[in-house]
């Protein structure tokens, strides 16, 4: 007799069904798992021997084979524990076979039977009701997959407990969904701790509001990485489709809060000794990586010219296509990357470049050497590139009067707001806001008056701009229009956005 339980294989984010089946034989007695097993899964055999001995339920002395259909998958990770023992349990006729077909099973067996924590609950559990199917995992695992809008979700804490509700002894109720929380901040930082630097705050609002890429420049303890931490305060809280992504990535990785959902914008910061495969992803099991975890939210670089060149020239690609494919022999991994990048730098080595009795004696040289370490694709995906001066001491010394974050925040959201009911009416369903727009839509919506056409006219006269850094201006200037809810682009709006894209090498 052949038993078959339903389980899934994860390709980057993509669910694949896999079809655990199991034949007890006759013959001398040996467990065999077939079908591209890893390590782990082939450590299963004892994870499972030894739940049946503490269940009190005798592995069969015969010949058991398990396969894993299709084959030619690589099968990797622990949650395939469940389905394995679930297939053995009804070729044994311990449990009915044709019960089990209705449920998609995942989960990590302990020695005594007991079920631990596997990543892509959430993804699992949402593949299941695509296919009319009950879900079956660890109760460690109900946070997270009580959000997949699965209503037949089975959370146990044991083997035991499954069986008895299998055979019918006892009902373990399907877990309640959950309401999504639309005001959960929780921030220790304020946008009112930053003690002047009023252009900085001004452009981190329109960047925020319009999702643009900034490049701050600046002496240390100028305040770079503490406006960057606190942009993440004033963004508006992702949407239900924005949770659902970025929790199925947070997910994968094995990375999710308590209350198993990302209500907020993720903010990462990797350190500048980050690898190329930390920062895109990848690895043995082709994990998620900082790009892709920093979706729908912010990647702050400290440092930027400190990260490895090839680290650097890795962004441009998902800053371009919002996402992020890694390249296997056998296989293509594309995992979601729509980021806000949020980069600092010192203007030099030592830090100090242009400021009197503090710059090496290799200036202006060492400043040059320095930005040259950042290439010129690169620096022409950032919308805002700006200097931070070093805040006086009397701004220092002076008590902050600036808006507070919440404040900041609801300003943003009707901003975001009026740009996502735009696109709305131009039949626009994804990358909604003025920095992720493409340059078709740009210019449907840009509608510059004469005077704000004849001064980029005049800009493109007088300056090299590439066409890339043109429609970047326009978009942020599009985005100070959205601001003061203004329907035109005027030239005082073009003006702002020249402002803040000065050119690097005039800093």
């Amino acid at each position: 007799m052949v038993s078959k339980v339903k389980t899934v294989a994860f390709i980057g984010m993509l669910p694949t069904e896999i079809i655990v089946e199991a034949q007890i034989s006759s013959g001398i007695a040996s467990f065999c798992i077939v079908g591209l097993p890893d390590k782990a899964v082939a450590e299963a055999k004892e994870r499972i021997r030894s739940a049946f001995f503490t269940l009190g339920l005798g592995f069969p002395t015969r010949r058991v084979t398990v396969n894993m259909a299709p084959a030619d998958i690589p099968k990797v990770g622990s949650h395939y524990d469940l389905p394995i023992a679930l297939a053995i349990l009804s070729s044994m006729e311990v449990i009915s076979s044709e019960e089990l077909l209705s449920y998609l099973v995942m989960g990590e067996l302990g020695l005594d039977g007991s079920l631990n924590y596997v990543s892509g609950a959430i993804c699992a559990a949402m593949f299941a009701n695509e296919n009319n199917l009950s879900f079956v995992c660890p109760q460690k695992c109900a946070n997270e997959a009580v959000w997949s809008g699965n209503q037949s979700i089975i959370a146990t804490e044991n083997l035991g407990q499954l069986l008895n509700h299998l055979n019918g002894k006892s009902q373990i109720p399907f877990i309640e969904p959950k309401l999504i929380n639309s005001n959960n901040y929780n921030y220790s930082e304020d946008f009112s701790d930053v003690k002047g630097q009023l252009i900085a705050k001004r452009a981190l609002e329109i960047a925020a509001c319009g999702r643009h890429n900034v490049l701050m420049i600046g002496p240390p303890g100028s305040g770079k990485s503490m406006l960057a931490s606190r942009l993440r305060t004033i963004l508006p809280q992702l949407s239900a489709k924005e949770m659902l992504e970025t929790t199925c990535i947070y997910s994968l990785a094995g990375m999710l809060p308590e209350d198993g959902i990302i209500y907020n914008p993720p903010y990462r910061t990797p350190h500048h000794s980050s690898s190329l495969v930390a920062m895109v992803g990848g690895g043995s099991n082709a994990k998620p990586g900082e790009i892709s975890l920093a979706h729908n939210g912010v990647l702050f670089l400290d440092e930027l010219p400190e990260f490895q060149r090839q680290t650097m020239e890795a962004l441009r690609q998902p800053l371009e296509d919002k996402c992020i494919t890694i390249s296997r022999a056998k296989e293509h991994i594309t995992y979601p990357a729509n980021i806000q990048l949020i980069a600092a730098m010192n203007p030099c080595k030592c830090g100090y470049f242009g400021i009197q009795n503090k710059e090496c004696s290799k200036a202006p040289m060492c400043a040059k050497e320095y930005l040259n370490k950042i290439s010129g694709p690169v620096l022409d995906r950032f919308d805002i590139i700006l200097y931070i001066n070093n805040i006086s001491n009397s701004e220092l010394l002076t008590n902050s009067s600036s808006d507070t974050s919440p404040t900041i925040r609801a300003r943003v959201q009707a901003v975001q707001e009026l740009q996502i009911r735009r696109s709305e009416r131009h039949n626009v369903v994804s990358n909604q806001l003025n920095g992720q727009i493409n340059n078709k839509y740009l210019e449907t919506i840009a509608n510059m008056t004469d005077d704000a056409t004849k001064l980029m006219k005049d800009v493109l006269d007088r300056a090299y701009l590439s066409a890339r850094g043109f429609h970047k201006i326009i978009k942020v200037a599009r985005t100070i229009a959205d601001m003061r809810n203004s329907e035109c682009v005027s030239s005082n709006d073009i003006s702002e956005a020249l402002q803040y894209r000065k050119n690097i090498n005039e800093i």
